[in-house]
């Protein structure tokens, strides 16, 4: 029986350029793994607690699965996923396990095949393709294994090769889980990042009461525009305490804007006393995406942009199961404009790190690998989320690269909820930036020394230096 995934994935057939990204590949597929942006859970590394079956674990939390299979018309009830008003949804794991089986076909030639081909044969040893026919196999040889100590999140963190992972909470989380590992003594270096998008978005839910309860934490007033922007500064240096090295912001838009400090205040009152206008809620967010990039210049967090998401798209499923359940969509994003006051501000800055994601891949050569190329604090980020796959990093490379180079980008970050996939997602990446590397030496646009170093760089070294870890 053939293996389940192929030792020359994604590799090119030319004999050159197979050979070269075979020889890249092999220096760089066993180094360390930074992790420098995701969406973990703390609570797993403080715990160290058994994971749960291998429905909870593999597919009842990924909405790339979910999405996939409500889009062929799986309801998100049979998958296991929870309602907001708690009403029942399936919750016998083997049952939700087998209907993931008898629709995984579905799957072929998506980036999620090769992210959960490779947790199958390397983190569990299962060498058949998943299938209705083989759905109990799996499942049994999963759970089982969940259940050994060398399984816990520990133990996979280590054999995981992870250096440093970055968990992503919000503005108003105690920190306790990460309190709780530091106090365990375990090596494991796993740090925060700040996501203050609660206290932001005047669109979020319970925006008024997050400010309250962000003045209860931090014992500022939050009900003026000085003592919200000091409660700011008093949590990233509570995070910072934690390992902090960036914050991260969830934005509809990249727009920004550049206030008066009389204007950013009446525009604080209007927005802290509930405005309807959506002109002012969309202003206030441009606001705010200055005044972090500000406080990035002065208490050194690198400032993530990650615009351009319709988040929940779907009204009927936001209500029915609330944030991250799928419906979120790309839209077309602007930066060359929407970027200019902050950049009049702040981006001539050698010190400040920006960096900048997007779900609009046009906008790669026409604006972010030209802005990239020229303001000293920006960074482009790596392909993200419905680009996370080979053809986005492909795409990424050829039309990033001739504009801002490699070393205006930051290497690979898996930005991932699912554990198990990390060093799946971290493969792919290494084999697809090793296949480019490669064409241009093939193409003699790159020598092969300087192929072997930029190897090392795009899988290990720009990560750390961009992030400061």
């Amino acid at each position: 029986m053939a293996a389940l995934t192929d030792p020359d994935l994604l590799f090119s057939s030319e004999a050159r350029p197979l050979s070269l990204a075979r020889d890249l590949y092999a220096s760089v597929k066993d180094l360390p793994i930074v992790s420098p942006h995701g969406h973990t859970d703390p609570r797993w590394y403080a715990l160290n607690e058994a994971f749960p079956g291998p429905a909870q674990l593999l597919v009842v939390p990924d909405h790339y699965i979910f999405r996939m299979l409500f889009s062929q018309g799986v309801r998100l009830e049979d998958l296991g996923v929870s309602t907001r008003d708690g009403s029942p949804v399936e919750s016998d794991g083997r049952t939700i396990w087998r209907r993931f089986a008898e629709h995984y076909y579905l799957f072929r030639g998506t980036p999620t095949r090769l992210w959960l081909d490779h947790v199958l044969a390397h983190l569990f040893g299962i060498d058949e393709p998943l299938s209705a026919e083989t759905a109990d196999r799996h499942y049994d040889t999963i759970a089982a294994l969940l259940q050994r100590e060398d399984y816990r999140p520990r133990a996979l963190f280590e054999r995981f090769n992870i250096e440093v992972i970055a968990t992503t909470e919000g503005a108003l989380d105690d920190l306790d889980w990460h309190k709780a590992i530091r106090d365990s003594g375990w090596q494991g270096r796993v740090v925060t990042a700040y996501r203050p998008d609660a206290v932001v978005d005047p669109d979020f839910e319970g925006f008024s009461a997050n400010l309250d309860r962000l003045g209860d934490i931090t014992g500022c007033d939050t009900g003026t525009w000085t003592g919200y922007l000091d409660a700011h500064r008093q949590r990233r240096a509570f995070f910072k305490s934690f390992g902090a090295t960036a914050s991260d912001h969830g934005h509809p838009t990249a727009e920004t804007a550049n206030l008066s400090d009389a204007a950013a205040q009446e525009l604080f009152n209007r927005v802290r006393q509930g405005s309807d206008d959506e002109r002012e809620r969309r202003l206030f967010r441009a606001q705010m995406l200055t005044e972090m990039a500000k406080m990035s210049r002065d208490d050194g967090l690198v400032l993530q942009i990650h615009p351009g998401s319709w988040r929940n798209h779907s009204s009927s499923v936001f209500q029915r199961f609330g944030r991250d359940k799928g419906f979120d969509i790309p839209t077309r994003t602007d930066y060359a404009t929407a970027l200019k006051p902050l950049l009049d501000s702040v981006g001539l800055e050698r010190d400040l790190t920006i960096i900048l994601f997007t779900l609009d891949e046009t906008s790669y050569a026409r604006e972010l690998a030209p802005l990239a190329g020229v303001y000293p604090a920006l960074k482009l980020g790596p392909a993200w989320w419905f680009h996370d796959s080979p053809e986005g990093m492909r795409r990424f490379r050829e039309m990033t690269t001739e504009t801002a180079g490699f070393y205006n980008t930051v290497g690979f970050n898996d930005d991932t909820r699912a554990f198990p996939s990390i060093p799946a997602r971290h493969d792919v990446a290494r084999r697809v930036d090793c296949a480019f590397l490669a064409r241009l030496v093939a193409e003699h646009r790159l020598r092969e020394d300087e192929a072997h170093e930029l190897a090392q760089e795009l899988a290990y070294t720009l990560a750390k230096k961009a992030y400061r870890l």
